[in-house]
């Protein structure tokens, strides 16, 4: 405990059995093994409310970090977003226009309205 070895041990016993006397020896000994057992549990406690303590700001800080993660997120997605549908927009005008130009010439693609194609088609 405090590097003190069984022959030290036995010492401060022998020494405290002469000068404290037999009889309040027991009662001085319980009321030592309380105090450290109170010692014991304030330690504990206080060890806990460290432990708890620094469980929280880790907590906090973990939050914090996974906030900015998803503002980064959707930062760029937002970015990616944007980007996206500049080209998807610039791509669908070329498509259309060689899909335009590919198309075969037929009667039955002067109008626009493909409902109207089909009933001529049917009848």
């Amino acid at each position: 405990m405090f590097g003190l070895g069984m022959p030290e041990i036995l010492l401060i016993l022998a020494i405290a059995l002469i000068v404290i006397g037999p009889q309040k020896l027991p009662e001085l000994a319980k009321t030592l093994g309380r105090a450290m057992g109170e010692f014991k549990r304030s330690a504990q406690d206080l060890k806990r409310s460290i432990d708890m303590d620094t469980t929280l700001e880790d907590v906090k800080s973990s939050t914090t970090d996974l906030k900015n993660t998803i503002k980064e997120t959707r930062h760029k997605k937002n970015d990616k977003k944007d980007s996206t549908e500049t080209d998807t927009a610039e791509d669908s005008e070329k498509t259309d226009t060689v899909s335009d130009m590919n198309a075969p010439f037929s009667p039955e693609n002067t109008t626009d309205d493909p409902d109207i194609d089909k009933e001529d088609k049917n009848g």
